[in-house]
């Protein structure tokens, strides 16, 4: 074989070996976690070029992210040469089908400089359509809209086809199939294109040239597609009909991380690709690189109670590891507190850095709890994936509210407040405010309130404003006699912010309503704690929470993600919280729910390299109010022999110590004792005579007293207690007595002179 394509294979091992040089034929990669999947499709590219089975420019190569895409490029040209990937197609599913129909735009009856519209458009065109059909936004809300027509698209729903394989017969469905035909058009008309036609549009022209599909199918000798198990329809379907050429279709995937089929996955794709490639080679990578053998074996515990999965077993050659500690808390404001007492301990005692951690958690909304418990533990954080609980959109639109019935001179909150939820008061309508405060000199609620008698302002707008200002009024005439919790709970009630997210029911909606309600746990927890529960009060404590999160620059800190953001990451050391029935797994009724839940419970074990932790609550805050929770079904799902809780991790820890100074006196008896065996002291012991005696190097210490220079910070090793660290120093001389946290056996004061300790660093 050729030396460079020897030196290709070399550092792969055999089952990664075969999915490289498999190159003819469907094929499937079942990429296991931390099995080295972007190794194997690197590697795979550079083989399939180097060994001319095609050219760069012949191989489509599909992702979900322009990250993963940027570095398998930047893999592969290290493997075999800068520039050597000239032309190829390798790019997510959007990009390169952005760059097919500029080619064949026309076709389709687009011009080659459409538009792509992003989100914010979309929505700005259903609002407008909306407007001409005569719909209110209050009556339906344009992000559902936009969210069902996007769902349609991702399962490759024309317009004319959404009523008939609708499963809801309803007003809001009727006014979206008229909305969606109506939207369709104009984008056509606008010579725009949004986000998910750039999957349906290649397949419409497909379908109505067949001679362009056929002219692709030949084109493009190879397909690969990374994470096949987040594939929707419209893309298993586009694929299909590219690789039907061919057929050198190869898919890389793991059944047992697909957790996205609220955004349109389709774990089919990937547990039917034998279906619909009978002839298929599969190639199974099971070898981990990332976790211990214990992580490992819990993860595959959890997922074998999956029905439908393509069967593997993750194995890795590193270390066995530490068993996963279970973490019980009466609720969820102490599990917090566990959480950063158990960050502080390792820290002390193993010397990690914040970094090293990653807490995650089943919905962004239980990141406030974790977030103060860090912040009074003095441990530096950032959350990955999302914004601090308190910097969120729909958190700070309620703190607006509440400083804006404390003051009605802040105008920056009532600009944020005064169209949430919408009433029709959009940004032309607020300039107009602004102008007549600058014109009258008055404040811009004083305008709000005076409303009626100005007649240049319409008179939908005028009834919009008066509606704003008695909702205002009422609020601030009853938080002048309620605490803090009972005003969180009334301007929920009166401006019916609850009921709208519950109604709009996309994903992020359901985020924004959990937020909203723990806002109000929130509120609830800091009245039953606080000699002051006044509105003013809680205020000033948010707002001294806001200065310190804003204080912190820091790069060393602990990463808190909900586990969807924690997909292809790893840590040393994982906590994963909140395992109740109804948060985690959080839809437990339908099997296919269920089996998706574990799935992503298998991804958090599977993130965590050294170090696992679970935890759950006893009860948990819930609409305000202090619920019972019940234990997730998970947790009994573990291999019970490779899980332990703190209790047993400490019985265990306290009997490794107690084994560990039996030996030290042991060894320490047999070397005094010249020629002595172990069986002389067994019966030395029989007689008590071995109290009687002086360890010898405490002896050899009252003769010569041992005094090692220590400082505070220092790591120190006893032959007892283990390694530890000094966290004070009391005297001098031979008096200086040390304290030290030891990683198993706690806080010890003892005597220098006496302690025998070793220096560490």
């Amino acid at each position: 074989m050729h030396t460079d394509l020897e030196r290709l294979l070399d550092s792969l091992n055999e089952a990664q070996r075969q999915a490289v040089q498999t190159v003819q034929g469907p094929l499937m990669i079942i990429a296991g976690a931390g099995s080295g999947k972007t190794r194997v499709i690197t590697h795979r590219l550079a083989y399939l070029i180097e060994c001319g089975y095609a050219q760069p420019q012949e191989i489509l190569t599909l992702t979900f992210t322009n990250r993963a895409a940027n570095e398998m490029k930047t893999r592969v040209e290290a493997l075999i040469g800068t520039g050597s990937l000239k032309g190829m197609w390798i790019g997510t599913f959007h990009s390169n089908f952005a760059r097919l129909l500029r080619q064949h735009a026309p076709a389709l009856g687009f011009g080659t400089n459409y538009s792509i519209y992003d989100t914010d458009d979309s929505q700005q065109l259903i609002k407008d359509i909306m407007g001409e059909l005569g719909l209110s936004v209050q009556s339906l809300q344009p992000q559902l809209v936009q969210a069902r027509i996007s769902m349609a698209k991702n399962k490759f729903i024309l317009p004319h086809q959404y009523l008939e394989k609708s499963t809801r017969f309803d007003f809001v469905e009727e006014q979206v199939s008229r909305i969606y035909t109506r939207y369709a058009e104009r984008l056509k008309r606008n010579n725009a294109l949004d986000f998910d036609d750039l999957l349906i549009k290649p397949i419409e022209l497909f379908l109505q040239y067949p001679d362009i599909l056929k002219f692709y199918q030949g084109y493009f000798k190879h397909l690969m597609i990374d994470e096949y198990q987040d594939t929707n329809r419209a893309q298993y379907i586009v694929s299909k009909m590219l690789a039907a050429g061919h057929r050198n279709i190869c898919v890389v995937g793991d059944d047992a991380q697909s957790i996205y089929s609220w955004r349109g996955a389709d774990i089919s794709n990937i547990l039917d690709f034998q279906q619909d490639y009978p002839d298929a080679t599969i190639v199974r990578l099971e070898e981990n690189y990332r976790s211990t053998q214990v992580i490992l074996s819990v993860a595959n515990s959890v997922i074998a109670h999956n029905r439908n999965q393509i069967k593997k077993q993750l194995f890795t050659r590193k270390r066995t590891g530490e068993p996963a500690i279970l973490l019980v808390s009466e609720n969820e404001r102490l599990e917090a507190d566990k959480v950063a007492q158990t960050i502080r301990n390792l820290k002390l005692t193993q010397g990690i850095s914040n970094k090293d951690v990653a807490i995650f958690y089943r919905t962004n909304a239980q990141s406030r709890v974790l977030e103060d418990a860090l912040r009074a533990s003095g441990i530096a954080y950032q959350v990955f994936g999302n914004v601090s609980f308190y910097k969120r959109k729909e958190i700070k639109d309620i703190v607006a509210y509440l400083r804006f019935l404390l003051n009605e001179q802040d105008e920056e909150s009532l600009l944020r407040i005064i169209n949430v939820p919408t009433r029709g008061i959009g940004e032309s309508s607020v300039q107009k405010l602004r102008s007549l405060s600058l014109t009258e000199r008055l404040s811009l609620y004083e305008i709000v309130k005076r409303a009626a008698f100005y007649p240049d302002l319409p008179a939908r707008l005028v009834s919009a404003l008066e509606e704003f200002r008695m909702l205002m009024e009422s609020l601030r005439e009853f938080s002048a006699s309620h605490n803090a919790y009972n005003v969180v709970y009334e301007l929920y009630r009166q401006t019916r912010l609850l009921d709208l997210l519950k109604e709009e029911g996309t994903a992020e909606a359901h985020a924004r309503y959990d937020n909203l309600q723990e806002f109000l746990s929130l509120a609830r927890t800091f009245c039953e704690q606080s000699d002051d529960d006044s509105l003013k009060t809680f205020l000033q404590n948010i707002a001294l929470i806001n200065e310190l999160e804003d204080a912190d620059h820091e790069d060393n800190k602990v990463s808190l993600m909900t586990i969807h953001a924690a997909k292809g990451l790893e840590f040393p050391i994982v906590f994963i919280t909140g395992l109740e029935e109804r948060l985690f797994p959080l839809s437990p009724d339908e099997p296919a729910d269920l089996e998706e839940e574990r799935r992503l419970f298998y991804v958090a074990i599977t993130r965590a390299q050294e170090k696992l932790f679970i935890s759950y609550a006893k009860s948990r805050h819930r609409f305000g109010n202090l619920l019972p929770s019940v234990k997730s079904r998970f947790i009994d799902e573990l291999n019970g022999q490779l899980v332990v809780t703190e209790a047993g991790r400490l019985l265990s820890e306290m009997r490794a110590i107690e084994n560990e100074r039996k030996r030290i006196q042991r060894d320490e008896y047999c070397q005094d004792d010249a020629g002595g065996t172990s069986l002389e002291f067994e019966e030395s012991s029989k007689r008590s005579s071995f109290s009687k005696r002086k360890p010898p190097n405490l002896a050899a210490q009252d003769a010569e007293p041992h005094t090692p220079t220590l400082s505070v910070g220092m790591k120190v090793q006893h032959k007892i207690f283990g390694t530890g660290k000094v966290i004070a120093l009391q005297g001098s001389g031979s008096d200086t007595k040390v304290k030290v946290f030891f990683r198993t056996a706690g806080e010890k004061t003892l005597v220098v002179k006496y302690a025998n300790l070793t220096i560490l660093d």
